[in-house]
């Protein structure tokens, strides 16, 4: 079976509201605390806290006169803040992110509740210390006999509740075969070109609320400091953010599962997309077409449904190599959106030739699990006399 989550929208009663607040600021305050321990530990002593350390650490702090508090609300949450807090670290000393940061009110919160702080049934759902379930708007039913394994809450910067339950999902099951193959090539202004010709336009869900943002910022940088009229402000510049966030999420779920359910094998890019957010002039438009979350649902989606996700290199010149003739130009300028090969005289769509050869190099890399690298060759030809500053071998990413 496959473990899948189900979020849901729900509007707590003043008593459950206050209880939860009251969850989600211990649940910070743990966290900043343990963090702020282990960081002074290390730089003081040179000593690594870990886990178990932090978890008796927090057996004493319960003992405090001042925080006689935390044993108001319930200690799953706060242990699993300190679970977290471990893979934080994991993942930074493995070197798969930075250092962590500490948590703030503003951003809202979670708290996760594991089976021994939450009763699930009849389709209800009662957490601990509250004596009324949870009044969920179900917009989608739960399978049958799946029962949650983790309860997450959380509350975002612009005041919306959610709960988010992890459940077993036995009707997740692989997708009848098809023989179709495409090749993705990801882009600004299509979101994607195939391989097939086809093109999706990229919506820019934030140039469409841009002004309205604008607006919004403008009227939070008036207001004074600690007023309740800044917070207001504050939550709804936070509301207008989350309105992109789940409009942008919408689309590449739709999309996702349409590519997933008409192939059988993807092939695309892999892409840095980090490291190309560090290009000032092209970082909005990289970060608002969201191709990270875009591969990233296209991932898990193949596992769950028997597809064949295939990533190629991403030094492999796409677009710069006829689909025709294998002829690589020297350079190829974003502006140019459609060139003629100057070996075969082939006329080129600058997407479309790159989805081609993207699929062409992923089923190399199926069938013989070759690594597509570029050619140590120079190459010969261009269309565009290049500068001073050669750009030979720089991958022509990202596309405007």
């Amino acid at each position: 079976m496959t473990q899948r989550a189900y979020r849901y929208r729900f509007y707590p009663t003043l008593e459950q509201e206050q209880l939860l607040r009251r969850t989600l600021g211990c649940v910070r305050l743990v966290y900043n605390k343990a963090l702020h321990t282990r960081t002074e530990g290390w730089h003081s002593r040179q000593e690594r806290i870990d886990y178990t350390q932090t978890s008796a650490m927090l057996t004493t702090w319960k003992k405090q006169e001042d925080l006689q508090f935390l044993n108001e609300v319930s200690c799953v949450p706060l242990q699993q803040g300190l679970r977290n807090l471990q893979k934080a670290f994991a993942n930074f000393w493995a070197g798969r992110a930075k250092y962590p940061n500490f948590k703030k009110k503003r951003s809202g919160g979670s708290a996760e509740f594991t089976r021994s702080a939450f009763k699930w049934k009849d389709g209800q759902l009662w957490l601990a210390k509250c004596s009324c379930p949870l009044p969920i708007r179900w917009s989608r039913t739960i399978p049958e006999k799946c029962e949650p394994s983790t309860v997450t809450v959380r509350l975002d910067a612009s005041g919306r509740w959610f709960v988010c339950l992890l459940v077993e999902d036995h009707t997740v099951k692989a997708l009848p075969q098809v023989d179709k193959a495409v090749g993705l090539d990801l882009g600004v202004t299509s979101l994607i070109a195939t391989s097939d010709g086809e093109k999706i336009t990229n919506p820019k869900h934030f140039n469409r609320l841009r002004y309205k943002l604008r607006q919004a910022q403008k009227a939070l940088s008036g207001k004074v400091k600690g007023s309740k009229n800044r917070e207001k402000a504050r939550r709804e510049v936070a509301r207008i953010h989350a309105q992109i966030a789940d409009a942008r999420t919408d689309f590449l779920h739709k999309l996702t599962t349409r590519v997933v359910r008409e192939n059988q094998t993807i092939a695309l890019e892999d892409l840095a997309v980090k490291n190309m957010l560090k290009n000032h002039q092209l970082a909005q438009a990289i970060a608002d077409a969201s191709w990270a979350e875009l591969v990233r649902q296209l991932e898990y989606k193949c596992q769950w449904y028997g597809r064949t996700l295939v990533k190629i290199d991403r030094w492999f010149p796409s677009s710069k190599r006829c689909g025709k003739c294998g002829h690589v130009v020297e350079q190829l300028p974003l502006d140019i959106r459609e060139w003629v090969c100057p070996q075969c005289q082939t006329h080129h769509d600058r997407d479309i030739n790159a989805a081609n050869n993207i699929l062409a190099a992923g089923l190399a890399v199926i069938v013989c699990g070759a690594n597509i690298r570029p050619d140590r060759h120079k190459s010969i030809g261009q269309l565009r006399n290049s500068p001073e500053r050669s750009r030979r071998g720089k991958k022509q990413k990202p596309k405007s």
